[in-house]
């Protein structure tokens, strides 16, 4: 019997019993599906977007699916690459897209008139497999960022379990100020541009904050809160609750959006307390997190009574040496996990172009 294969977008092929994904299918349906070779290119529901997948092994798939083999010599990894550049997907493809929104598509009749890049075939595969080093460089390094962020989950609860044994506990809302911020209207641009640091969800990447993307001027300043140095800062609302929680401790003076909660920290060390609630960070998600109509977003008030530790000032300093240290490793691992993303997809444009 043929392997039955489903499309993983930016990984290709993968038979669907692998898949995780829970689809069902009448066996009698596969009579209509269509084969596919090991090598072949496969433009599917969402190729709009992501670009042409490349067939990992021999196997069908839906009817839906357009197949591509290629008529001349080539190096299909050489094409794999091609077919995810930006350069392919949103000046290339884009003129055989038809339909709006949810209903796009790709019309083959328009695709198969675009011209694409043929050179030497050992010139291709040299250049796949420069491509096939870096991927499994980056694979690899993902490995070990995924690795260490799930033995940092696991120091961190074992470490504040045992505090917890042994320390009085107090509520979240014992130990910090909460209030918000604003966004000044954008249509006035008296009120950007400036000096002063407005952070948003997309500034909160790192434990520290000390820049953002959008500043605002001395004006816009006279509607907002300024907060210092040693503020936590977390993610009130946004899709990324769904499976993080970010919060980061400010750097620099600073205003914020109304997707972002100050919290102003008193009783203990500001960043012992940020270690503290990423301990609980899975709990949080999964108990405190609600789906409004567009979005999740935290029930602060739950939020708030949550039992914080709180041992001598000491052992606080302590816990956050040992700590900090851990988290500056798997910040400088995701560092370079992103500089080998960028190098990859540079090189991708550059050679495509």
């Amino acid at each position: 019997m043929e392997t039955v294969l489903t499309i993983i977008q930016g990984k290709g092929t993968l038979p669907r019993e692998q898949a995780g994904r829970n689809i069902h299918y009448d066996d009698a349906s596969l009579a209509n599906y269509k084969k596919v070779e090991q090598g072949d290119f496969i433009i599917h529901l969402r190729s709009f977007e992501g670009g042409l997948e490349m067939a990992n092994e021999d196997g069908i798939v839906s009817p839906a699916y357009t197949i591509l083999r290629c008529k001349k010599p080539h190096s299909s990894l050489f094409y794999e690459a091609y077919f995810h550049t930006d350069e392919f997907i949103n000046h290339i493809l884009s003129k055989s897209v038809e339909g709006i929104r949810d209903g796009r598509q790709i019309s083959y009749e328009a695709f198969k008139w675009l011209g694409l890049p043929y050179c030497d075939v050992s010139e291709q595969e040299r250049i796949a497999q420069l491509f096939c080093t870096l991927s499994h460089r980056i694979e690899k390094q993902q490995q070990m960022v995924d690795a260490l962020k799930k033995y940092k989950r696991g120091l961190f609860n074992q470490i504040f379990s045992a505090i917890s044994k042994s320390s009085q506990c107090r509520k979240l809302r014992e130990l910090v100020r909460v209030s918000g911020g604003k966004t000044p209207s954008m249509s006035n641009s008296l009120y950007w541009n400036g000096d002063i640091v407005w952070i948003s969800s997309k500034d909160m990447k790192s434990s520290r904050i000390s820049g953002s993307e959008l500043k605002i001027t001395n004006l816009a300043l006279n509607e907002m809160t300024l907060y210092h140095p040693g503020t936590l800062l977390l993610v009130a609302r946004s899709g990324i609750l769904k499976h993080s929680l970010p919060l980061a401790i400010l750097e620099v003076d600073a205003t914020i959006n109304q997707d972002i909660k100050a919290l102003q920290v008193h009783g203990c060390n500001a960043f012992y307390l940020y270690y503290a609630i990423l301990s609980q960070e899975d709990t949080i998600i999964r108990t405190l997190v609600k789906t409004g109509t567009t979005v999740q977003s935290l029930m602060m008030d739950s939020f708030l009574n949550i039992e914080i530790p709180t041992p001598d000032i000491d052992q606080q300093q302590r816990i956050i040496d040992k700590l900090a240290k851990l988290e500056k490793y798997v910040e400088v691992q995701e560092k370079e996990l992103s500089l080998l993303s960028q190098m990859r997809n540079g090189l991708l444009q550059q050679l495509f172009i």
